[in-house]
Order: structure tokens, then C-alpha cells, then sequence
């Protein structure tokens, strides 16, 4: 159950191939003419559709405002590593609580600041078909009776990935009578296409959800209770910059501050990108000129990279 990642070049520059034309240039042609050794600002995202859209948005936003950006994929704890070590700046994809033990001692040894809930109201648990929720499966505690018909087997995403962690706790445990249950990692397009094929099928399966994401949008799935708290309250995610970088470019600081995104907006970005299959830039630079007011709420105090121009006038000036 294996899928490669679709436009993406993982630990690579993507480069901004977007509209073409008139409208392509515009976007990305630098409004701040300084251009020092310190302007880059370089983004690290996991292999998540949301994460990486929204990483881009940002990334297109500063190249705008005279920034030299990059975007790099890899796993979390690669990326946290990354982050501490000086090689990345910026993870606009760490969810809470669920990441919260690989965050938490980075920040307390000042390696790490965590800017902002990009998003609020999320969602990261175990989720079953709601024709499985329908017939009485309605909580982790009911998996057990059921163990056959899911062939006692959990979906997850890339190992390592913390909600497989948790899967593999609660199976080690014993926790909910599921210590003969196993977990199958897979990268999350791997994933999502099992879980396609078994609701077409209305095979009974359980696997790794979450919102934002487009299987909320194009299939009808239940988040399943949990009674002994194994995924913890409820999620947010956010946005956690090394901690040098915090210090030596505050007017980053202040846009990534801005930068709070509706469940609805990322929901979108997941659904062109990952299920249209539109190319990663052009998802990206469509929604940044389609969306003045949102954009322009974003840039509010900050400034261009040399700070001579208000990002909201380069902005107005690359449509």
C-alpha cells in the first residue's frame, strides 16, 4: 500500500511554476529591492496536502515581499530537528496535542518558538465509514467486538507519524481489548486510497482522520469517541519558527502571526491540490489573487523585506 507524493520535490526547492505569462511575474517579482544574506526564509513542511499548501501560500506571500524563500518536505521530527540544528526556519504544521511531546522540551530548551495557532477547532483521531458508525461502531471501545470484520488492522499514515504512535500505544497496552490489532503505514496518499477503495466497497475499516482534509469533504466518515483520552482535547495546529530566526526578522514574525486560516480556506487548498490534482504553485498563486481581503488582513503591519514599502501596497501592486 504505497503511493508516491505528487508534485513535490522533498528536501528540494520547489520552484514557481505558476500561471505563466503576466500573471505569474507579477507574484513573484521581489517589491523589497534589498536582497541581504539574511532575507531567506526557508519552510519545512511534512508530506500533508494542507501543510504544504499552506506552507506555499506563505512562501509566494514573502517571495512578494522581496523574501528568498524555500520549501522543504520531511517528516516532523526531521523538520523539529532541522529547526534546532539552524538548517530550517520556519513548520506551520504542528499539531496540538498530539506532536506536543516531540514540541514541548525544544521549547522549554529555547531551541524553538511557537507563533501561533494557525488553526483552531481541528481534528486528529481514529475514524470509521459512517455506514460503520451507523451499525454500532461508535467509540475505540467498540472496535474489539468487531475485530473481525476490520481485520483487526489500523490504517495509519508514514511511520513514526504520531497518530500511528498512538495507535501502536493503545495496541500495546491492551487499551480497549486491541492488543491483537496491528498498524499499516503507508504514505497518506497510500492511505487514503485503502480507505477509498473499502467505502466503495462499504468494507469495514478504521483509520487515521483528520480536518482539515478533502475525506471530509468527499466521504461521509465518523470520528470515533474516545473514552480513555488517548488523542487528548481538541486539536489545534500551529506555527513554530527556530528560535534565531524569531529574534533577527520580527516583520516575519508579525505576517506568520497574521496568518490564521479557516478549516473552510484549507479545506479548499487540500481539495484542489490533492484531489483535482492541480499543480502545488498554481493552487497557491490562484487563491492569493482570488482573495484580496483575507490576504490583505495577513499583511496588516507588516512590510516589505527592505521594510520601505507596506506588504498590503506590494501586494495591491503584483495584481
Amino acid at each position: 500500500m504505497t503511493a508516491t507524493p505528487r508534485h513535490r520535490t522533498p528536501l528540494g526547492r520547489l520552484t514557481s511554476t505558476l500561471l505563466g505569462g503576466a500573471m505569474g511575474a507579477l507574484l513573484l517579482a521581489p517589491f523589497g529591492l534589498a536582497q541581504a544574506e539574511d532575507d531567506m526564509v526557508r519552510f519545512g513542511t511534512p508530506q500533508w496536502p494542507g501543510a504544504t499548501v499552506k506552507s506555499e501560500v506563505a512562501r509566494q506571500l514573502l517571495d512578494t515581499l522581496g523574501y528568498r524563500t524555500s520549501l522543504r518536505e520531511a517528516s516532523s521530527s526531521i523538520i523539529l530537528e532541522g529547526m534546532a540544528s539552524g538548517d530550517l526556519d520556519v513548520n506551520m504544521a504542528l499539531w496540538r496535542p498530539s506532536q506536543s511531546g516531540m514540541l514541548e522540551p525544544r521549547l522549554a530548551a529555547g531551541e524553538l518558538v511557537e507563533v501561533v495557532k494557525n488553526i483552531d477547532g481541528a481534528r486528529f483521531q481514529l475514524a470509521v465509514p459512517e455506514y460503520v458508525w451507523d451499525a454500532g461502531v461508535h467509540s475505540m471501545a467498540d472496535l474489539a467486538e468487531h475485530a473481525e470484520r476490520f481485520g483487526r488492522t489500523f490504517y495509519g499514515i508514514e511511520p513514526g507519524n504520531v497518530g500511528n504512535e498512538l495507535m501502536q500505544n493503545a495496541i500495546d497496552d491492551g487499551t480497549y481489548g486491541l492488543d491483537d490489532w496491528r498498524v499499516a503505514a503507508s504514505s497518506e496518499t497510500g492511505m487514503m486510497s485503502q480507505v477509498e477503495s473499502d467505502i466503495r466497497n462499504e468494507q469495514w475499516v478504521a483509520f487515521l482522520g483528520w480536518e482539515p482534509h478533502w475525506m471530509n469533504v468527499d466521504f461521509d466518515i465518523r470520528y470515533l469517541e474516545d473514552p480513555e483520552n488517548l488523542w487528548g482535547d481538541a486539536s489545534s495546529v500551529s506555527t513554530v519558527v527556530a528560535s534565531d530566526f524569531a529574534e533577527r526578522h520580527p516583520n516575519v514574525i508579525a505576517f506568520l502571526d497574521n496568518m490564521v486560516v479557516p478549516i473552510a480556506v484549507q479545506d479548499q487548498w487540500v481539495y484542489a491540490y490533492s484531489r483535482e490534482d492541480q499543480p502545488l504553485e498554481a493552487v497557491a498563486a490562484t487563491w492569493i489573487q482570488s482573495h484580496p481581503e483575507r490576504v490583505n488582513a495577513w499583511l496588516e503591519g507588516v512590510t516589505t523585506a527592505d521594510g520601505e514599502t507596506r506588504a498590503q501596497d506590494a501586494y495591491q501592486a503584483s495584481r
